[in-house]
């Protein structure tokens, strides 16, 4: 398996990681290994899940767009490169999921999930473009370090491979997303008393009704008939928190997430530690 991988990983090393782009072509399905990766139910959920919601990003774009209207450079960027990217990562993991669990019905999952998804995705977005980017960048923690943990706790490297190209994605946008708030951050000044509620605005959803939307109609179309309740929704979130909590990256996510509060350098050294038990006491 070492041996079928190795070029590829040879050639990610070779190439910048700044502005770099990949394909499906670029990852080698015909390497998966089927008895690894399903070995556990739980990586299932984490990866069919992953796909539905990433496959969905085109639902909410649009209100970014109209959010961020003559700002051209926000805009072309949001519409050429980050949703792009991100459907491309909903068509990779589609096809992980239908390569390693074909019995699993993809279509037919994805298009109910849409039906009772697109109603939340009419969000309400911050009351400032400055606060909506530092908003943005928590999401965009969030995903890197949801597939960080999926590449590190993967057994099968396949999956692991293609869970890293999706990181270096989401962290350049991450990145973009930062540069923007910090470009609006000069024009409206927002206070630091203003960032704080909006970035926990965002954490706050984190696992909240799209969680439990999506992980229902994966779960229900694997147990065609089966109740779907709170109980059952803890209990695959149980599984999945098991089975990669002790990948989670917690210094990579704290350090994102502090970064749009400007910190000075003394500040940032005492708070860091700090923030970074809680994660860990938070995030297990």
């Amino acid at each position: 398996m070492a041996d079928r991988i190795a070029p590829h990983a040879r050639a990610e090393a070779s190439r910048s990681f700044a502005g770099q782009r990949w394909s499906l072509a670029d990852i080698p399905w015909c390497a998966i290994r089927h008895d690894a990766a399903a070995q556990s139910e739980a990586f299932f959920y984490l990866v069919a899940s992953a796909s539905l919601m990433e496959s969905a990003t085109d639902l909410y774009t649009q209100n970014l767009i109209e959010f961020f209207a003559g700002d051209d450079e926000v805009t072309s960027w949001l519409e050429d490169y980050w949703l792009p990217e991100e459907l491309q990562h909903g068509k990779a993991l589609r096809r992980y999921v239908e390569t390693v669990w074909p019995q699993f019905d993809w279509e037919p999952a994805y298009l109910q999930f849409v039906e009772e998804f697109r109603p939340y995705c009419d969000m309400a977005l911050e009351v400032a473009r400055s606060l909506e980017m530092a908003s943005r960048c928590v999401v965009e923690t969030g995903t890197a370090s949801y597939y960080t943990t999926l590449s590190r706790a993967s057994p099968e490297p396949v999956l692991s491979l293609l869970a890293r190209r999706i990181v270096e994605d989401e962290v350049r946008h991450y990145k973009h997303f930062y540069r923007f708030f910090r470009r609006y951050r000069e024009t409206e000044a927002p206070s630091r008393a203003a960032v704080v509620p909006a970035l926990w605005r965002r954490l706050k959803m984190s696992g909240g009704d799209d969680s439990f939307i999506v992980l229902k109609h994966v779960y229900r179309s694997r147990y065609p008939g089966s109740a779907f309740d709170a109980a059952v929704y803890r209990d695959v979130r149980r599984q999945c928190r098991n089975l990669v909590g002790d990948h989670f990256p917690h210094e990579m996510s704290v350090r994102m997430l502090l970064k749009p509060l400007a910190l000075g350098p003394r500040v940032q050294r005492a708070a860091l530690p700090v923030a970074i038990a809680l994660a860990r006491r938070l995030v297990p």
